[in-house]
C-alpha cells in the first residue's frame, strides 16, 4: 500500500491490484489511520475495486472500521455504466442520522428545572435493543404509511409542524420507498419502535451552545450564545437492520448471474438498474423514511418534556441522515452522470445556493450535524462550495476503541459520577451501556472536525457541550 501525502489534510493511496480508483483519505498526520493495527485502509482498497466507482473511494477524518465499507466512507458509481449498489455502504442501521432543536432560552434559565426535565425525559424516551416507542403505529396499513412518507407523515397525523419539514433533509421523506421490497420480518421488528433512540452510541443530549464561528450561518440556523438545544441521534432501529440482512443475503446470491467478483464478501452488491439493485433502494429508501419518522417522534416527545418544565418551544435546526445511499448528479470527466452515492458514517455536505435547500439556508449552506462523545462537545458546520467527496463530510467522532476494549478500561458508574461532577446530568439504562461509549473509546472531536474543515469539506458554524445526556 502506497500512501502519498497531497496536502496536510489528504492522503492519496495509488491504485494496485484490483482497483479501478484511488483511495483518499481526509486526515491529519495524526488521525490517519495505522494500517499495521486499523483495517479501515484496506476497506478503503477494497471498496476502490467497486463495479462502476468513480473518482475516488474516498474516507472522512473519522474513519474506521465497518462492515464492508469503512464507517466514513463515500463512493459513488455510475448507474449508466453497470455501477453498483452496496448495502455494505450504507450499513445496518439504514438513515442514522442527527436531528438538532434550538430552544427558546438560555443555560441559565434552565439549570433550575434541568433535574426534573432529565427525569421527564428519562421517563418518556423508549431506549435500548427491545424499549417500544412514542407512537404506537396501528398496524401494517398505518406503518406503510410511515415508509412511504416518512416524517411527513408523521406531522400529517399531528405529530409535529409543517416547518419542521422545510428543515428536514428531502423534506422528511425520500422518494423511491417500496414498503413491499421491506420484508415481514423486519416489518414486524419496526412496528413498536417508532419513537425510540435504540442502544450504543444513540443518544439523545441538552446542549448549551459554547461558541459561534460563523455569526451570519448561525442566524440563519436560529442558533445564538448560550443557547439551550437537543441533539437526538438515532436510526432505523430493527427495521433497517433487518431490511441490510435481507438485502446482502440476495444480492450475494446474484453477484455471480452479473459477473461480479469483489475482494471482501462483505460488499456484496448488484447493478443499481438491476431487479436486485432496484429492490435494496426500493426498501432502504422505506428504511430511510422509517428512521426520520423516528426522530420526528422523539422530536415531539423532547417538546412535551420542555413543555412541561419551562415555557420555552424547540424549534428544529436541522435532520440529516449520515448512512445512505442516494441518486444524484455530478459532474465527473468534465460529463453530468447519474451516480449511486453511498455515505456510510457521512453527511451530505450541500454548499452556498445548492437548489435543494431551503430559501433561508440558501445563502450560507446546508447544515451539517457533527455529534461528539457523551460528555465532550457536538458541531454544527455548514456545506462549502467545492466540498470534495460529492459534497460529503464527516459524521461524528469516529470509534478508536471497541466496545468490549471500552468495557475493560472504565467503570460505567465511575464515567456517569465525573460526568455529573462536571455539570452534565446522566439518565443511561445500563452500566456496561454507558462504558461501551465512554469518550475515550472515540477520537478527539475537535480535531476531527478541524481537519474536515481543513480538508474544504465544511466549515464550523457553532460548538455545542452538553448538560444532559439520556443513553440507550
Amino acid at each position: 500500500m502506497k500512501i502519498v501525502a497531497e496536502s496536510p489534510y489528504r492522503f492519496r493511496i495509488e491504485p494496485f491490484g484490483t482497483m479501478r480508483v484511488p483511495g483518499v483519505v481526509f486526515a491529519s498526520r495524526a488521525l490517519l489511520p495505522d494500517p499495521d493495527h486499523d483495517k479501515s485502509l484496506e476497506q478503503v482498497i477494497h471498496v476502490a475495486a467497486l463495479p462502476g466507482i468513480v473518482r475516488a473511494s474516498y474516507a472522512m477524518p473519522d474513519v474506521h472500521w465497518g462492515y464492508g465499507f469503512p464507517i466514513g466512507g463515500v463512493a459513488a458509481t455510475d448507474i449508466d455504466a453497470d455501477g453498483v449498489i452496496s448495502p455494505g455502504g450504507v450499513g445496518f442501521d439504514i438513515s442514522c442520522g442527527v436531528r438538532l432543536l434550538a430552544a427558546g432560552l438560555d443555560r441559565a434559565e434552565l439549570v433550575p428545572h434541568l433535574d426534573g426535565l432529565m427525569d421527564a425525559l428519562d421517563r418518556t424516551i423508549p431506549r435500548g435493543m427491545h424499549g417500544g416507542g412514542v407512537w404506537h403505529v396501528s398496524g401494517h396499513r398505518e406503518l406503510e404509511h410511515v415508509l412511504r412518507a416518512g416524517a411527513r407523515y408523521a406531522v400529517e397525523v399531528g405529530h409535529g409542524v409543517a416547518r419542521d419539514l422545510e428543515r428536514c433533509e428531502d423534506g422528511g421523506a425520500i422518494a423511491g420507498a417500496d414498503p413491499d421490497r421491506v420484508s415481514a420480518r423486519a416489518v414486524e421488528r419496526g412496528l413498536g419502535q417508532v419513537g425510540s433512540l435504540g442502544s450504543g452510541n444513540h443518544f439523545l443530549e441538552v446542549q448549551v451552545v459554547a461558541e459561534i464561528y460563523d455569526e451570519a450561518a448561525a442566524r440563519a440556523f436560529g442558533l445564538h450564545p448560550d443557547q439551550v438545544c437537543v441533539m437526538i441521534h438515532c436510526g432505523s432501529r430493527g427495521l433497517g437492520h433487518q431490511v441490510c440482512s435481507d438485502h446482502v443475503r440476495t444480492m450475494e446470491a446474484a453477484m455471480s448471474r452479473y459477473g461480479i467478483t469483489v475482494p471482501d464478501r462483505q460488499l456484496a452488491c448488484a447493478p443499481a438498474n438491476s431487479p436486485e439493485g432496484r429492490a435494496y433502494l426500493g426498501a432502504m429508501a422505506a428504511a430511510t423514511n422509517y428512521a426520520r419518522a423516528n426522530r420526528q417522534l422523539l422530536t415531539e416527545a423532547t417538546r412535551h418534556a420542555f413543555a412541561r418544565h419551562t415555557t420555552a418551544e424547540l424549534d428544529l435546526v436541522y435532520d440529516i441522515s449520515h448512512n445512505v445511499a442516494a441518486i444524484e448528479t455530478h459532474e465527473v470527466d468534465g460529463k453530468r452522470r447519474r451516480l449511486c452515492v453511498h455515505r456510510k458514517g457521512a453527511t451530505r455536505a450541500l454548499p452556498p445556493g445548492d437548489p435543494e435547500l431551503p430559501p433561508d439556508l440558501a445563502p450560507v449552506g446546508q447544515p451539517v450535524l457533527i455529534p461528539g462523545t457523551m460528555g465532550t462537545a457536538s458541531f454544527v458546520l455548514a456545506g462549502v462550495a467545492g466540498g470534495g467527496a460529492f459534497h460529503s463530510t464527516c459524521h461524528g467522532a469516529g470509534r478508536v476503541r471497541s466496545r468490549h476494549q471500552a468495557l475493560r478500561s472504565v467503570s460505567g458508574r465511575r464515567l456517569r459520577d465525573e460526568l455529573e461532577a462536571r455539570g452534565i446530568a446522566v439518565r443511561g439504562t445500563s452500566w456496561r451501556g454507558l462504558a461501551e461509549e465512554a469518550p475515550s473509546a472515540y477520537k478527539d472531536v475537535d480535531a476531527v472536525v478541524d481537519t474536515a474543515e481543513g480538508a474544504g469539506l465544511c466549515r464550523k458554524v457553532a460548538r455545542l457541550v452538553p448538560i444532559g445526556v439520556v443513553k440507550g
